[in-house]
């Protein structure tokens, strides 16, 4: 099965979707962040094809979202790292992992949790926002346009529902906001 690309959707979910857009890649990227970081390792806890995860690993490395080091020089081996790129998605896999657990997790309770070294608290991660802390949701954000916006593939009624949005309320976001 072909997979349309979605790199040229004006739409950053889109895009992240297009590199992101199977399991394989985001578990690897779990892996990866809590430090699996071998070929056979990774192809030992996924149970994946050593193909597709060849393929996987060549895309991450290729966008730059991890970088091959060598950890052996006889033989040459080498092992998968992430870079800031990779790091950033950190709070994206946490995110995902908190909405599974609260849906998925089942009657035996969440498979792993996430302690907070600073503090030392488990935690469950929160999406807030920049400027007051405060938790974001679907009900007290709205998405305005930005500079990248266009409509297209993937935004045809998306980017007029966005704009019209804004010119329905044109008021100024508060200062110090962006």
């Amino acid at each position: 099965m072909t997979r349309t690309p979605l790199s040229d959707v004006a739409c950053s979910i889109a895009r992240a979707t297009d590199l992101f857009g199977d399991a394989w890649t985001a578990l690897i990227m779990r892996d990866v962040l809590v430090g699996i970081r071998r070929f056979d390792e990774l192809a030992e806890d996924l149970g994946l094809s050593r193909k597709v995860l060849a393929a996987r690993l060549a895309r991450l490395v290729e966008e730059g979202v991890l970088t091959r080091e060598r950890y052996q020089d006889s033989p040459p081996r080498e092992e998968y790292v992430a870079t800031e790129k990779g790091q950033e998605l950190y709070p994206v896999l946490l995110a995902l992992m908190a909405w599974g657990d609260k849906w998925y997790a089942g009657p035996a309770g969440p498979p792993a949790k996430v302690r907070h070294d600073a503090c030392g608290h488990v935690t469950t991660p929160v999406m807030a926002c920049e400027a007051c802390r405060e938790p974001l949701t679907v009900a007290d954000t709205t998405q305005l346009p930005g500079p990248g916006g266009k409509v297209g593939t993937g935004t045809r009624l998306l980017g007029p529902l966005i704009a019209a949005r804004e010119a329905a309320d044109p008021s100024p976001a508060p200062s110090g906001s962006r």
